[in-house]
C-alpha cells in the first residue's frame, strides 16, 4: 500500500484520525508542521510537504504547530499523575487529600479532569477503589476482615464494609466466593494501552481509545464472573518489561502468560496468530488455509476483530491478500506502526 502525497492531503483536509502518527504536514509558506488532525486553516496543495516522523519535519527547518502541538503525545499519561499511580501502588494505604495535593503543588481541579476522563471517576475514587483491590486480595489469602480494613487505612469497621459492597457487591465476609480482575494503564510510544489480568494471566491489552473498549469489558466480567477493579497484578509487571523491550525492539516474542477471552474457535484462530513470525505478514485466507478450512476466510477475520490482547497475540500481523493493510481495532496507523517496527512491510 502507497500512501501518496495526495492522500496524505486528502486525509488531512479531512482531519482523519486513522492517518495520526502516519505522517506530519509541512506547510511552506508559514513554516510549521501539523498533525493530520489539526483545526487550522489548511493550505493549498502546491504549499506543503509531507513527512515521515517530526524528527525529519524538524531537520528540514519547520516549527512545530501551536494549534495542534505535534510533538506531544495526547494521550501520554503526565509525570504528575504516574507518580501519584506510583505512591499508591507502592502503599494502598495512602489517602491524599485536596491539601495534600496541593502541597505537592497540584491543582486538585486538574487532578479531578483527568481521572474523570481517563478512568471515568474522581481521584479521590479511584484511591477508594484502589484499597478495596489491596483488601479483597488479602481477604482472598485468608486475613480476616478488621486487619484487611485497617491494612487498608480504613479506621471504622463499617465504612470499610460500606465501601467494600459498594465496589465488589458484596460484604467483606462473603467476598471469598467472588473474583477480581485487575486493571491498569500502559503507556507506549503509540498511546496509552489499558490492561486487565487474572491470576492466570493478561485477559486484555487494548489502545485506550478503542471504541469497543467499554463493551469488551463488560465481555470479560461475564465471562469470568467477576468485577474488574483498578489495583495491581502480578503479571503487570512481566508484561511493562515485556513492552518496553518490544518497542526498543530488544523482544521478538512474549513470555507473559495469557488467559483470553472468548470461544473455542476465536481461541484457536488467535493460537494460530501466535505462531506469525516476527517480522512476517499473513493473510487472512492464509490463516483459514492454516485452521484447516479455507471457507471460514469471514469467520476467521472476524475472530482476528475481536482479539483483546493486541501485540502480545500478533492481529496486526495480518493483511489483505492483495497486501493492502486491513481494519484494526487500535487504527490503521498503529497498524502500520507497529509492522514499521518488526520491519515487516515499510512505506
Amino acid at each position: 500500500m502507497q500512501i501518496t502525497n495526495e492522500i496524505m492531503y486528502k486525509a488531512s483536509m479531512e482531519k482523519n484520525p486513522e492517518f495520526e502518527g502516519v505522517f506530519w504536514m509541512g506547510v511552506k509558506t508559514t513554516g510549521i508542521f501539523c498533525r493530520p488532525t489539526c483545526t487550522a486553516r489548511k493550505p493549498k496543495f502546491e504549499n506543503v510537504e509531507f513527512f515521515g516522523s517530526t524528527k525529519d519535519a524538524l531537520a528540514k527547518g519547520y516549527r512545530p504547530c501551536k494549534v495542534c502541538k505535534p510533538l506531544e503525545n495526547p494521550d501520554e499519561m503526565p509525570e504528575y499523575i504516574q507518580k501519584l499511580l506510583t505512591g499508591l501502588s507502592e502503599n494502598p494505604m495512602l489517602k491524599l487529600k485536596d491539601s495534600d495535593l496541593e502541597k505537592q503543588g497540584l491543582e486538585p481541579a486538574t487532578i479531578r479532569r483527568w481521572f474523570l476522563k481517563n478512568h471515568g471517576m474522581t481521584f479521590h475514587a479511584f484511591q477508594r477503589m484502589f484499597k478495596i483491590n489491596s483488601a479483597f486480595k488479602k481477604l482472598q489469602q485468608g486475613e480476616n476482615v478488621l486487619d484487611a480494613a485497617l491494612e487498608s487505612g480504613y479506621e471504622s469497621l463499617s465504612g470499610f464494609s460500606e465501601s467494600f459492597k459498594n465496589i465488589v457487591g458484596v460484604s467483606p465476609k462473603k467476598s471469598k466466593m467472588e473474583k477480581i480482575i485487575d486493571l491498569k494503564r500502559i503507556e507506549t510510544p503509540l498511546g496509552t494501552m489499558i490492561c486487565c489480568a487474572d491470576d492466570n494471566g493478561i485477559c486484555m491489552l487494548e489502545f485506550a481509545d478503542r471504541k469497543s473498549l467499554s463493551r469488551e469489558m463488560e465481555e470479560i466480567s461475564r465471562y469470568f464472573d467477576a468485577h474488574i477493579i483498578q489495583g495491581e497484578n502480578q503479571h503487570f509487571a512481566t508484561l511493562e518489561k515485556e513492552l518496553s523491550e518490544y518497542f526498543e525492539r530488544k523482544r521478538k516474542e512474549f513470555t507473559v502468560p495469557l488467559s483470553p477471552v472468548g470461544t473455542d474457535f476465536q481461541k484457536k484462530v488467535w493460537e494460530i496468530l501466535t505462531t506469525i513470525p516476527y517480522g512476517s505478514t499473513r493473510s487472512y485466507q492464509e490463516q483459514a488455509n492454516i485452521l484447516g478450512n479455507p471457507k471460514s476466510l469471514r469467520a476467521v477475520a472476524n475472530a482476528n476483530g475481536l482479539n483483546k490482547i493486541s501485540i502480545l497475540i500478533p492481529c496486526h500481523r495480518v493483511i489483505g491478500s492483495n497486501g493492502k493493510l486491513t481494519g484494526y481495532g487500535g487504527g490503521i496507523w498503529r497498524k502500520q506502526k507497529l509492522l514499521e517496527l518488526e520491519k515487516a512491510i515499510l512505506f
